[in-house]
């Protein structure tokens, strides 16, 4: 029996009730695959911190690296202000481990119903590819003045042509694979950012040359944000820097039917270092605790992970189960207009896996 070493952080919020969801849903694929999955759990988050006064341990990374993927729920708690919770766990892990490629798919399922008129299942049917480890993100700035009414503060933006670079291909890799519309999209604002934003741009161009099979286009991010909801059938493979695809893939999921279906994978494509597999909706303390939480975005984020370590028949199984659960309209939580709880769903996705010949 193959097994592989999964470790766990639900992390704040919401993210400590869908985690248990996406567990028992590995463990219902690993018993018709014959694959066992060993979780590990670590208490990392804002309640660690409130005790100890860190996100998680100095030798955090050090404690993850032997395992072979993680699966993350969220981190953010109205207890302590985001750019500590942000800065002390989930950042600090896709940099250390080098996961500069982030896919966040955005697909329209049958059954789910799109804000946006006329729209049909899998008319919307993308991927933005999210530079994950440098870009606007990076913890590089200061304050001069601190508290004062003269204080300034400065946040730089990095860009490396190494890291546009890799990012890019992996995007162009990926519009082969997919083998769909073929068309790749970088989204930049080198208009008004005329340096790192330029330095993608120009790299885009050069690496584009390497794939004439594939379309490009290049978008500013605003005219990207319209193109989102006006067409998104258009797109097929988006590629962009930290900021600009984390703001694109918020549209996606809300222009999909809801965020508690979007799923996400922060990869090391080069398999050096464990990838990381999360929901994108974030902790929402807004409704933790009521058990109503969609945990089909920690389910399909589950699909990836398997996807990634190479057991695609086994996440065939989990996609087929979420597609027919949505089709058929009858156990959704509030954010799909159903009255199903985050465990009734979780277990009708283990019900159908189960049954499933």
């Amino acid at each position: 029996m193959k097994t592989y070493r999964i470790g766990v952080i639900p992390g704040d919020g919401i993210g400590k009730e869908v985690i248990p969801e996406g567990k028992k849903v590995l463990e219902a694929v690993g018993k018709r695959f014959g694959l066992k999955f060993e979780f590990t759990d670590f208490p990392w988050g804002t309640e660690y911190y409130l005790s100890t006064g860190e996100m998680m341990p100095e030798d955090g990374l050090d404690t993850l690296k032997s395992f072979d993927a993680i699966l993350f729920g969220a981190v953010g708690d109205p207890k302590v202000p985001d750019h500590i919770t942000l800065h002390g766990l989930i950042l600090p892990i896709r940099r250390g481990f080098d996961q500069y490629a982030c896919e966040r798919p955005s697909y329209l399922y049958a059954g789910v119903p799109c804000p946006l008129v006329g729209k049909k299942p899998g008319e919307i049917d993308l991927i933005v590819i999210r530079e994950n480890t440098e870009g606007e993100y990076a913890p590089i700035g200061g304050h001069v003045y601190l508290g004062t009414p003269e204080e300034v503060a400065v946040q730089t933006a990095v860009f490396t042509r190494r890291g546009c670079e890799r990012v890019i291909r992996y995007a162009f890799e990926l519009a082969r694979k997919r083998n769909k519309k073929k068309l790749v999209t970088s989204v930049t604002k080198s208009n008004a950012q005329g340096f790192g934003m330029v330095l993608w741009d120009r790299t885009f161009r050069e690496v584009a040359r390497s794939y004439p099979d594939i379309q490009t286009e290049s978008l500013l991010v605003d005219a990207a944000c319209m193109d989102f909801v006006r067409r998104p059938e258009h797109f097929d493979v988006v590629v962009a820097s930290n900021l600009f695809g984390d703001i694109l893939t918020d549209i996606g999921a809300i222009i999909s039917g809801s965020m508690g279906l979007a799923p996400s994978a922060n990869l090391n494509p080069e398999r050096r270092f464990p990838s990381m597999f999360e929901p994108v909706h974030g902790s929402a303390p807004d409704i933790y605790g009521k058990g109503i939480a969609n945990p089909l975005a920690t389910i399909l984020s589950a699909r990836m992970m398997l996807d990634f370590l190479g057991e695609e028949e086994a996440a065939r199984l989990i996609e087929g189960a979420v597609r027919k659960i949505l089709a058929e309209e009858k156990i959704r939580t509030p954010d799909l207009g159903g009255k199903a709880t985050t465990k009734e769903v979780g277990d009708a996705v283990v019900e159908l896996i189960s049954q499933t010949q």
